[in-house]
């Protein structure tokens, strides 16, 4: 049928140039869910219309269902990652907008019925599923397309979900202003809206994507005899080509937990930050700076965020990919333990610290999958990454509780809210030190764990 494998492999004639645009598509949908806390404070108040009432959801409750979300985004690629590179693309694509999609409907539903657990079945575990396949299918295609420019491909698809944000959050604002009712906070109607659009953008993707043919090398590489992409990366990188390791066996070396290691302490150094954004620096800065401006500074992390994604994983073609996470972790660490001193002289300094730690947070993301590439090879690189991304779903939890529980400790022991964040920060600073030290003792896979099969099953 249409969405099989077989039926996504590109003519002889077609331009590669038209898969990232498909990736983007996916990626740029899926990325909303970094914007979800829109919707906190309408799904606090559905039973107050606008205020909090009796029987109104906690905010602590609802912010289970980013978590959930997130959370089932890791186990989902680490589950069917595996299936990903037998389905093909296409597939996985369309099964990813289904399940996305249908997170809204069935929350929507949640919300209609004021039922809470059907709203984390429906955005957090069915839509976590989609968030799982349409992160890790477009990526493993974009390798296969640009052997000789792997980090700047992925990043190109992975910069769309740290831009999702950019247009989920003000198109759920006006939707929900548009159904908004003196008897509906607009939420189960924006949520319907929003599935549908997103549907149909994602389609766009699975219409799109097509997978190069057998023995395909771009144009000016010189086919290998294992790998015919590999000639292009080393010369580009200095990188050494990768021979194939069987994703089962992948995940039985020290190279694999080590790139967990690395990408987990990256992830939760950024994303505690992430989380508590606006209160720290207003807090840091009393009477400067107000919600308005607290909101900037979260909008200008996203953009570094974004930004990040892209430029460090271009820059990662260049001088490799092991030598940017060494870049990443002694910079973020320098950054970091500057925080309480440096940071604190001004407004500025503080935001152009963190504008440049977002950037390398978003940049780890983008990085990891050529990462893996260089390492493991391409066969199952798909499949390696979804079983990788499990170390985003620990991060997800660990990066918040740490800067949050923290806090409250500093807080409830009488330290000022200005100086609580500073154990934290240093604390961060520690766990970079640690990833430099795991990044490090990266080395190539041993020969043992290379796959002696037929390439591409």
């Amino acid at each position: 049928m249409f969405l099989d494998r077989e039926h996504s492999i590109a003519p002889a004639d077609f331009n590669r140039w038209r898969v990232p645009p498909a990736a983007l598509a996916i990626h740029l949908s899926i990325g909303q869910a970094y914007a979800f806390s829109v919707f906190n404070l309408p799904l606090s108040t559905l039973v107050g219309m606008g205020k909090s009432a009796p029987g109104d959801w906690k905010l602590s409750t609802i912010g289970w269902i980013f978590s959930t979300a997130i959370a089932v985004l890791g186990l989902s690629a680490f589950t069917f990652g595996r299936w990903l590179e037998d389905a093909g693309p296409r597939k996985a694509m369309f099964a990813a907008a289904v399940c996305f999609a249908g997170g809204f409907f069935v929350a929507a539903l949640g919300v209609r019925l004021h039922e809470i657990w059907i709203v984390y079945l429906g955005y957090g575990v069915l839509g976590g599923v989609g968030l799982g396949l349409g992160y890790i299918s477009p990526v493993s295609t974009l390798i296969k397309w640009f052997p000789d420019r792997p980090g700047m491909a992925t990043g190109l698809a992975i910069m769309g979900f740290g831009g999702g944000a950019m247009i989920g959050s003000p198109l759920a604002v006006a939707l929900m202003a548009h159904f908004k009712t003196p008897t509906s906070m607009g939420v189960a109607e924006a949520f319907m809206a929003m599935g549908a659009i997103y549907f149909v953008f994602m389609m766009f993707g699975v219409f799109t994507v097509r997978l190069p043919a057998p023995g395909w090398v771009p144009d000016g590489a010189k086919p290998e005899a294992r790998q015919p992409e590999a000639g292009a990366v080393a010369r580009a990188t200095g990188t050494p080509p990768a021979p194939d390791v069987h994703v089962d066996e992948a995940i039985k070396t020290r190279q694999f937990w080590l790139l967990w290691a690395v990408l987990c302490l990256n992830v939760t150094a950024g994303i505690g930050v992430l989380g508590q954004a606006s209160p720290m620096i207003q807090e840091m800065f009393p009477g400067v700076i107000n919600a308005a401006a607290a909101a900037g500074f979260v909008g200008l992390l996203s953009l570094a965020n974004m930004i990040g994604r892209f430029a460090w994983s271009s820059c990662s073609d260049l001088i490799g990919r092991r030598a940017t996470y060494m870049v990443f972790f002694v910079l973020g660490a320098v950054l970091y333990a500057s925080v309480p001193t440096i940071g604190r002289t001004s407004v500025v300094v503080f935001v152009a610290l963190y504008a440049v730690i977002l950037s390398m947070y978003g940049g780890g993301f983008a990085t990891i999958p050529a990462y893996l590439r260089d390492t493991f090879g391409v066969m199952h690189v798909g499949a390696i990454h979804g079983r990788l991304l499990t170390a985003w779903s620990v991060a997800g939890v660990a990066g918040p509780v740490l800067v949050n529980y923290i806090r409250e400790y500093q807080v409830a022991h009488g330290v000022a809210k200005a100086n609580a964040y500073s154990v934290t920060m240093y604390i961060m600073a520690g766990l970079l030190v640690a990833g430099f030290i795991a990044n490090f003792l990266v080395t190539p896979v041993d020969p043992s764990r290379h796959w002696r099969g037929a390439k591409n099953v």
